[in-house]
């Protein structure tokens, strides 16, 4: 099953940016909230020798455009990824989506099974409401999050300052950006497409096989979700020891792998 928009509407959206390199089968990197392209800085150069790498800075991230009227919400950036991996010629693919990425990258594989070959999730905040946990203390960190990150969107000045702090202190360089220019695209992506998502049923409508990459440290993800995703059939997992939310070398060697399986299987199905 494949979501198309309206023609004419999506003929009228700017093209997100891109960057490409390498040749061979499409691998398509999708950045997670307040960041960019830079997210897979120790992935690509790992990919590059095999595939065409098409990495995309999200709507309202990056060099991408920040619509006046956008919602950020994940049909959205769906919409927006949509049309510009047409008018890039990407058919088939395998998506690579990290964070907020990720729960974009089950959505597209979701509606566009004749192109998406496979999906690699990396370190996805799959989050469900306080209510459907029935474990008290999963129950009580999910309302801790969701209150977190709603306080993070009330208070600008602290959150611009705290993470410009985090970026100074990161391996990647401008992997974390929250500034003014983007404030719109996180507050909103944030409440539209991570508090508020439907990622457990996006990843169970997705038919190519799924890749789930986390680290054993990551302080954005949340248990029960993951148990959820994690007992799938269709669905292949890859703990990283001690990795946190950040891809950094060791990870990325695990994604490159992630990636070659699934088009391992994919030749092998041919």
């Amino acid at each position: 099953m494949r979501v198309r928009f309206p023609w004419s509407r999506k003929r009228s959206l700017p093209l997100l940016h891109v960057t490409e390199s390498g040749t061979g089968p499409t691998v398509v990197l999708i950045h997670g909230i307040a960041s960019s392209t830079t997210t897979f800085t120790n992935v690509i150069p790992l990919l590059v020798p095999d595939h065409r790498v098409v990495a995309v800075d999200l709507l309202g991230f990056g060099a991408s455009p920040s619509p006046a009227a956008a919602t950020y919400t994940v049909e959205e950036h769906v919409e927006y990824l949509e049309r510009t991996l047409e008018a890039h010629g990407v058919g088939e693919c395998i998506l690579v989506g990290h964070s907020l990425g990720s729960l974009i990258g089950a959505r597209y594989a979701a509606t566009h099974r004749d192109v998406a070959r496979g999906l690699v999730m990396v370190s996805p905040p799959v989050y469900l409401p306080p209510e459907s946990f029935g474990d008290p203390v999963e129950r009580t960190a999910m309302g801790l999050y969701l209150r977190a990150y709603e306080f993070l969107r009330r208070n600008k000045r602290f959150t611009i300052r705290n993470a410009a702090l985090l970026a100074r202190l990161s391996p990647i360089k401008d992997v974390l950006e929250v500034n003014e220019r983007n404030w719109r695209a996180f507050t909103l992506s944030l409440q539209h497409a991570i508090e508020t998502q439907s990622a457990v049923s996006d990843i169970a409508e997705v038919q190519a096989p799924v890749q789930l990459v986390y680290g054993t440290l990551d302080p954005f993800l949340m248990p029960g979700g993951l148990r959820i995703v994690e007992q799938m059939r269709h669905v292949s997992v890859h703990r990283v020891a001690g990795g946190d939310h950040v891809i950094r070398r060791r990870m990325a060697r695990v994604v490159a792998t992630a990636v070659a399986s699934v088009a391992a299987r994919e030749f092998r199905a041919r």
